[in-house]
């Protein structure tokens, strides 16, 4: 039913000033640009996703509620999946329990080309997702292809980390619900976390639960952050060090074969970390 995570929606203020913090994290501009309905857009295209900065556009309901929603920052908040059957996955979704919304249609229009997209797409309620705004759609029109091939840029989305109080819950949601692949059921007692593993495509949904915590099971979930992959970590780590981010050290990943580095500025907030896999 679910292909491929399609997107991730990150909520900005400032829809200039997201695009110039992400064009650098990146190392490319955005592809896509539109500016419709009270918001405005921009998405940068990976090889596995992409990243869709959202922000409030002019007057009117839609751009008083981003408004609303970005008072007090910016935000990671959405996870949009892909499906080539949605009247299917729409069917099965409810079977299992997600009440999914009405399928609808919308499009937006690309600022600089004039190139059309469409998609078709329902809502999952954010009580059914324990908190994390989740959609599914069937794309149209343009496809986004990602094509760079300078060293040092981000190429794909390697892992988005989940905190859950409630790892059965997750379970539930992700696997049996949502289809996606249960890959790995792990707990590390030197972190105290548990660490649940879904892969959707070649990227993974890493769902963390913090052993001992003081939350209630019902207490809900929330995107935490995101780890970037890259093919040329030292040309990455080189690029963001001359234009003055403030990152740490290169160093050995958690993964074995991996090695990673953390960005603390010009990501609207979002914890990031880049990192590169040895050569299987």
């Amino acid at each position: 039913m679910i292909s491929a995570l399609d997107h991730i929606v990150l909520l900005c203020p400032d829809i200039e000033v997201g695009i110039v913090d992400y064009s650098l994290l990146m190392g490319a501009e955005p592809v896509w640009r539109a500016q419709q309905g009270g918001a405005a857009t921009a998405v940068f295209q990976l090889q596995n996703t992409a990243l869709e900065l959202l922000a409030p556009y002019g007057e009117g309901e839609t751009a008083d509620k981003l408004r609303a929603m970005t008072a007090d920052g910016p935000k990671l908040t959405t996870l949009d999946y892909r499906t080539d059957m949605i009247d299917e996955t729409h069917r099965k979704l409810g079977r299992r329990g997600l009440a999914p919304s009405e399928i609808t249609g919308g499009k937006s229009t690309d600022l600089n080309s004039g190139a059309v997209r469409t998609w078709r797409r329902f809502r999952l309620p954010d009580e059914r997702m324990a908190g994390i705004k989740s959609f599914v759609l069937e794309l149209g029109g343009s496809i986004l292809e990602f094509n760079n091939d300078k060293a040092g840029v981000i190429s794909s989305l390697d892992h988005i980390v989940i905190t859950t109080s409630n790892p059965d819950r997750a379970v539930a949601n992700y696997g049996a619900r949502l289809g996606l692949r249960f890959a790995l059921d792990r707990t590390a007692e030197q972190w105290n976390t548990r660490f649940l593993f879904f892969r959707i495509g070649d990227l993974t949904l890493e769902i963390i639960h913090t052993l001992d915590s003081e939350q209630a099971l019902g207490d809900l979930d929330a995107l935490m952050g995101v780890t970037w992959a890259v093919d040329d970590l030292e040309a990455a780590h080189l690029r963001l060090s001359e234009a003055g981010r403030n990152i740490s050290e290169i160093r050995t990943g958690r993964k074995p074969g991996s090695r990673v580095f953390t960005v603390r500025d010009g990501t609207l907030g979002v914890p990031t970390l880049f990192i590169a896999h040895a050569p299987r």
